[in-house]
């Protein structure tokens, strides 16, 4: 039996360690039945635009909820997807950090320090990346929370770290490929988990990663696509897949990844691996992911008003 997964850039890893473990239990419990799971990563909102477009996917494992809501729209995906598994069907959450080169030349310790003059920035394109899209609303919630909810310090802040930007990728991973292998940029604003990876990838460049002092909290979540599980009759296997998720084996892989598991023996086992930082959640604070993405990154929102260069 084939399953498509469909996933955001920074979870490969992840699924990479994950679909082998699945495909042995199930195919134990299973006998008889043997499993080939097919990935494929990229930009979230352009992976949901795929899935929308008609690209046959049996799951999507995304990084926002309005991913997963357009294909709801769409009639693809049951209106009650975060029903059908634990916490809202978010398996793990993550944040945005920020990546430095060695010893941290341009000094960065929070958000504000990326709108010095003088600093570059590397960054995916909040018009294609979930990933991109909590950079844009960590900074900006860090501005608010700063600035005493003041919106037009907050937007004169964000602008200039908009303009310190050298290039927007497609991508998470397209970023980090940008910041590392092309070396442009003095940062890389990505999320814990890419940041974590890529440090420990390239030791050999002494990485720093720089924790906010007031960060955006991500969940991650996953949903089945009904529509097309019940016309190829993978509807049973793309909910085990999912659901196996949330058993302690997954839940360690996740945290071996550096993505916070949402089991909390899990998390508290990893404990020292994640530093305590102040997140805050997006739709307490901008609202529904519909208005976040009406108010901000449609087009000729706040993003593209303030991302024009000076």
């Amino acid at each position: 039996i084939k399953l498509l997964n469909i996933s955001y850039d920074v979870a490969r890893d992840f699924y990479k360690s994950y679909n082998p473990l699945f495909i042995k239990d199930y195919e134990a419990k299973n006998s008889g039945k043997t499993v080939d799971i097919q990935q494929s990563h990229g930009g979230s909102s352009k992976q949901a635009l795929s899935v929308a477009n008609g690209l046959k996917a049996d799951v999507v494992t995304m990084n926002q909820t309005s991913d997963v809501d357009l294909l709801v729209k769409k009639g693809l995906v049951d209106k009650n997807w975060q029903q059908a598994f634990p916490n809202n069907a978010v398996p793990y959450t993550s944040t945005m950090v920020l990546l430095v080169r060695n010893n941290n030349p341009k000094q960065i310790k929070d958000w504000d320090d990326l709108a010095k003059p003088g600093v570059s920035i590397v960054i995916a394109n909040p018009k294609t990346s979930g990933t991109a899209r909590y950079g844009f609303l960590g900074a900006y919630g860090y501005g608010l929370h700063h600035f005493n909810n003041d919106e037009a310090k907050t937007k004169t802040l964000v602008k200039q770290i908009l303009s310190n930007v050298a290039v927007y990728d497609s991508g998470a991973r397209a970023a980090t490929t940008s910041f590392l292998q092309r070396e442009i940029g003095d940062v890389l604003i990505t999320t814990e988990n890419e940041a974590q990876i890529t440090k420990k990838e390239f030791a050999d460049k002494n990485l720093q990663i720089i924790y906010p002092s007031y960060s955006v909290k991500i969940s991650n979540p996953v949903a089945v696509v009904n529509a097309v599980t019940e016309q190829k009759g993978t509807t049973e296997l793309a909910k085990a897949y999912l659901k196996g998720l949330w058993d302690t084996p997954a839940q360690e892989i996740m945290a071996k990844n550096y993505l916070r598991p949402v089991d909390a023996a899990t998390l508290a086992k990893y404990q020292s691996q994640f530093p305590a930082i102040a997140t805050f959640e997006p739709n307490q604070v901008f609202g529904s992911w519909d208005e976040i993405m009406s108010k901000f990154f449609k087009d000729g929102a706040i993003f593209d008003q303030l991302a024009v260069k000076k």
